[in-house]
């Protein structure tokens, strides 16, 4: 079992569970500061999330991304050879400097997880984020015969020994005259996904040129311990620049413009090649922790499980090396797809759900804003006018740069072209599940409409300069 970790295993969660998927849909309380309101130091709110949504597109937003996001850290001669055999990305060109958004499947081809991977310097990697492919990396580094060295970095609710590494996602149209001002002696250019050691406020820091929303923001890490003198010198350029901190509330609600589609169930619960590593992975770990919500509920947990195509990750997979599950993407090439599309709701369907908690008898599932997800990960089911089940929603939330609620969701290629129409079942059945934030109420069908994923213009102009790469 993983290093430090008592009690049961994840197959042994498994086998004492008559039903997986009825499990994590009733009977969990999810591991991430995105649903779990202590969870992080991080306050919901600095001003209100409706200006700091909009001060990404008309000005410039910081978050504090140091508390929720798990590290790894990987080094030793062979921690590429290890990172090359798990991901499905290439490694040809990836050169210290460089980051990209790292994938991982199972043997069959289903995502295990993502994560964005730092080349720090030869023979030395950083994780960041995406706690189940972390462990997946983690199981393999100390059980797979490789030389490497390996470190975690638990996000703050589940970290007695406090960070290593403060962390500051700036973006919006001023991020980018804010990061030249705060730089001590020449401002470097660094490309989308490469990075840069830079000095602020007198401190070594390594600057990401990534972003949130689509601008050409910059993601700001260092020492723990040099975090408070960085902000300050942030903060202090970018009064004059309208520059807002966002809180929680507003960092989760930008995936809605952004079409990042965040965690999805870990397909690691009934591949027979992975039996070792659930009997070393805890029952305590996010992958035993998950917690399913939404219409599309189906008691069994492959269900669930999801492709690189479905979350738009196939244009960043590459055939040129031996990996965890090629032959099986390999099949899968020339197989119908689904597409991840945003989906706009209608106004008038909208409407009529908030109407329903004015009125007698029990109302429609509430719409929380900006974010009207309430799961980990949230299953919507979407169908054609005629009810052919036809692709799942995920993340679902209010974007007021756009003055729509968007949707996540993957559906099947054909129906994939912008201006289709299609409904999505908001709520779950029987009145609602076993989870103690879902309300009793009643399903109701809405009205959407598809668009491309990202929705905001910036973020698709950032994806073709090649964030993600």
């Amino acid at each position: 079992m993983m290093q430090g970790a008592t009690g049961k295993s994840l197959q042994d969660l498994i086998d004492s569970t008559p039903n997986l998927a009825e499990y994590f849909y009733n009977g969990t309380a999810s591991p991430h500061d995105r649903n779990n309101a202590g969870g992080s130091p991080v306050p919901l709110e600095h001003s209100n999330w409706r200006e700091e949504q909009r001060a990404w597109r008309e000005a410039a937003v910081l978050f504090d991304q140091s508390h929720h996001m798990p590290e790894l850290f990987l080094k030793g001669p062979d921690s590429a050879r290890l990172l090359n055999y798990l991901g499905i990305n290439t490694f040809n060109n990836f050169v210290p400097g460089r980051a990209k958004q790292f994938i991982a499947c199972n043997h069959n081809g289903q995502v295990i997880g993502e994560c964005v991977l730092y080349y720090l310097e030869e023979n030395s990697f950083e994780l960041v984020s995406g706690m189940q492919l972390q462990d997946w990396v983690h199981f393999h580094a100390e059980t797979g015969g490789y030389d490497v060295s390996f470190e975690r970095d638990l996000q703050t609710a589940e970290n007695p020994k406090g960070r290593t590494k403060f962390r500051y996602g700036m973006d919006g149209p001023e991020a980018r005259q804010i990061f030249a001002e705060i730089v001590e002696g020449e401002v470097p250019e660094i490309p989308f996904f490469h990075f840069a050691k830079v000095r602020i406020a007198g401190r070594e820091v390594l600057a990401l040129r990534h972003g949130m929303a689509g601008h050409m923001g910059v993601e700001l890490s260092g020492r723990w311990d040099d975090g408070d003198a960085v902000l300050a010198a942030i903060l202090e350029s970018g009064k004059k620049h309208g520059l807002k901190r966002g809180g929680r509330m507003s960092y989760f609600s930008a995936q809605g413009e952004g079409g990042w589609m965040a965690y999805p169930l870990p397909a690691v619960y009934t591949d027979p090649k992975l039996q070792a590593f659930r009997q070393w992975l805890p029952a305590s770990s996010w992958a035993g922790r998950a917690q399913l919500s939404g219409s599309d509920y189906v008691p069994d947990i492959k269900h669930y499980y999801v492709t690189p195509w479905d979350m738009g990750l196939d244009r960043i997979m590459k055939f040129d090396h031996d990996f965890v599950g090629r032959a099986a993407l390999e099949a899968m090439v020339d197989a119908p797809h689904r597409t991840k599309v945003t989906l706009v709701w209608n106004k008038e369907d909208i409407a009529r759900i908030q109407a329903s908690m004015f009125e007698p008898g029990t109302a429609f599932k509430s719409l929380n804003f900006p974010m009207a997800s309430y799961g980990f990960p949230h299953c919507d089911a979407v169908r054609t006018a005629g009810g052919k089940l036809v692709g799942r929603a995920g993340y679902s939330g209010y974007s007021a740069n756009e003055a729509e609620m968007l949707s996540i969701a993957s559906v099947d290629g054909g129906l994939a072209s912008p201006g289709t129409e299609l409904v999505l079942t908001w709520g779950e059945p029987d009145g609602g599940s076993g989870k103690r934030h879902v309300e009793r109420h009643r399903q109701t069908d809405v009205r959407v409409t598809v668009a491309p994923a990202p929705y905001a213009t910036a973020a698709r102009i950032a994806r073709g300069l090649g964030l993600g790469q």
